[in-house]
């Protein structure tokens, strides 16, 4: 930065008004010192200046997902970075892909990297490890999924009304036997989601039956097995609830593997691109990923600006977005 002030014929502090993009230089001084930082191939070191201050902030962030190769996890992950790059925050992304020792490494490396907070969405079954950092003031928020043994910020989906709503929809077009295709309960979506479709059977009158139901999936391989399973079930079901949009699309398969997809009605649990476009088009429960993530990131950000209001638990609605697939009535 001397260099660069000395070419530029300007003291160090007009330099750093012009590195860190604060007003008081005059655009013509302003376009020299640019010349000047041009000339040299000059590098502001964020690293190098963050040990300078009393209070060191470190403008980045730490973004833990399930899988950022999911459709539904790369929006929420664009929705939060574009928050953070309007705050000149950049973000620090990894997939912890459901492995709660995963977890515990990403965040572990974020907090090595001094980020300033972290947005997580949760694999591990206990999350008291982390009592030491909220107390030691880490911004912390927890989306699609509520944290366990800890107190934290949240942003969660109305996982169970979706999952019930998706079930009575079904029941309104004749269906009573429906299929549930899901993920580890353990997971808290996935037994939200369960529980949803329990519910919403109860509303029908109807007892679940073990031998159409499906749990424990973890991939579109995993859910075309399990739907092809039901299809040769004795008595097989005239429609499912998929509670992924992975596992939609391995029962979307297994369907046209026996060109049943016109006959079985589906309701699939998270939008997709072209989720529209498939014949018939699918039925959805859909919950904004890009809205879970910019409120997320507006939480973990008020908290960064030294707000300290109670933990807030942010529940978004879901809605069902029909398209056909879920309309097809039962075949007398």
């Amino acid at each position: 930065m001397l260099d660069v002030a000395a070419l530029a014929g300007v003291g160090l502090a007009t330099v750093s008004r012009v590195v860190n993009g604060k007003t008081g230089v005059s655009p013509a001084t302003a376009a020299r010192v640019q010349a000047a930082i041009d000339r040299l191939d000059y590098r502001h070191n964020v690293n190098a200046a963050t040990l300078r201050r009393a209070n060191p902030k470190t403008a980045t962030i730490g973004l833990v997902l399930e899988d950022v190769a999911n459709p539904f996890m790369s929006a929420l992950h664009r929705a939060v970075e574009d928050y953070a790059r309007a705050r000149g925050v950049l973000v620090f992304a990894g997939s912890c892909d459901e492995d709660a020792d995963r977890e515990r490494e990403l965040i572990s490396e974020f907090r090595s990297r001094r980020v300033d907070g972290i947005i997580v969405v949760p694999a591990g079954p206990d999350h008291s490890y982390l009592l030491a950092e909220v107390r030691h003031g880490t911004a912390l928020v927890f989306v699609d999924r509520p944290p366990r043994f800890l107190d934290a910020d949240t942003v969660t989906a109305d996982d169970l009304g979706g999952a019930r709503a998706a079930v009575e929809h079904l029941g309104r077009h004749g269906h009573r036997r429906i299929g549930f295709l899901g993920a580890d309960v353990s997971i808290t979506t996935a037994d939200a989601r369960l529980r949803g479709y329990t519910e919403g059977l109860a509303a029908l009158g109807v007892e679940p039956d073990p031998a159409i139901v499906r749990t424990g999936l973890a991939s579109i391989e995993d859910a075309e097995e399990a739907a092809a399973a039901i299809l040769r079930d004795h008595d097989p079901p005239t429609a499912l609830l998929s509670a992924q949009n992975y596992f939609t699309v391995g029962a979307v398969k297994a369907l046209r593997a026996v060109g049943r997809q016109r006959e079985i009605a589906v309701v699939g649990y998270d939008d997709f691109l072209l989720a529209d476009m498939l014949e018939p088009a699918l039925t959805v429960i859909a919950h904004d990923p890009v809205e879970i993530g910019r409120a997320a990131a507006e939480l973990l950000f008020r908290r960064l600006d030294g707000a300290s209001p109670p933990r807030e638990h942010v529940v978004l609605p879901t809605r069902l977005v029909e398209r056909g697939s879920g309309e097809i009535r039962v075949r007398r």
